[in-house]
């Protein structure tokens, strides 16, 4: 009689609790269980109760799936952070690069006035190419090294006089970039970017 009295008293306080926040199971680490009206002390299995459907959560589970979902996505933001900063750094150097091989064109032209005319080269800034070499930006260090070289292979053929322009020509692909060298002797030389490679 008693333990019925205690079962039913338990099944109201249950009921009672169901009807506000909710049931919570909590074991202890001893393993003992106590049912609140509240979320379970930390350390505690965290156990929620829907007396109505009897369907049960385990809160420490779904907050452990959680914070494992939310340092995937920091893992995940780390990586694209570190690929943006990769990519910086890659461009970076590139434009460098870009500006260390002007820089040598800008030498030569300087110490070689009979050879080239003044606007013979002419810097590119990488911020504002023209469209043709836009289409090849990536490979701009290359285009200006290539510049120097096919005006110095223009003018070792001893017909061009002096070198009037040598510029990336718009029968450039991909795979093979191809610059014109306007001479002042109205000769037009056309150097792939294969040739110059053998120079």
């Amino acid at each position: 009689m008693k333990l019925s009295i205690i079962l039913f008293g338990g099944l109201c306080s249950l009921a009672a609790l169901s009807a506000t926040a909710g049931v919570y199971k909590c074991t202890d680490e001893t393993g003992k269980v106590v049912y609140k009206a509240q979320a379970c002390t930390a350390g505690q299995g965290n156990v929620q109760i829907d007396l109505k459907t009897g369907v049960t959560k385990d809160l420490n589970q779904e907050r452990k799936q959680q914070q494992l979902k939310e340092q995937e996505a920091q893992a995940k933001l780390a990586e694209l952070q570190q690929q943006e900063q990769k990519l910086a750094e890659k461009e970076a150097k590139l434009k460098q690069d870009a500006k260390d091989e002007s820089a040598k064109n800008q030498f030569l032209i300087k110490n070689n006035p009979l050879k080239y005319s003044a606007f013979a080269i002419p810097p590119y800034n990488p911020e504002q190419l023209p469209a043709l070499v836009q289409n090849f930006s990536a490979r701009l260090p290359d285009i200006e090294r290539f510049r120097r070289l096919a005006a110095e292979k223009a003018l070792a053929t001893n017909q061009c006089g002096r070198v009037e322009a040598a510029e990336l020509n718009n029968k450039s692909t991909d795979d093979a970039l191809v610059f014109l060298v306007d001479c002042s002797s109205a000769k037009k030389y056309y150097f792939t970017e294969q040739e110059l490679k053998s120079e």
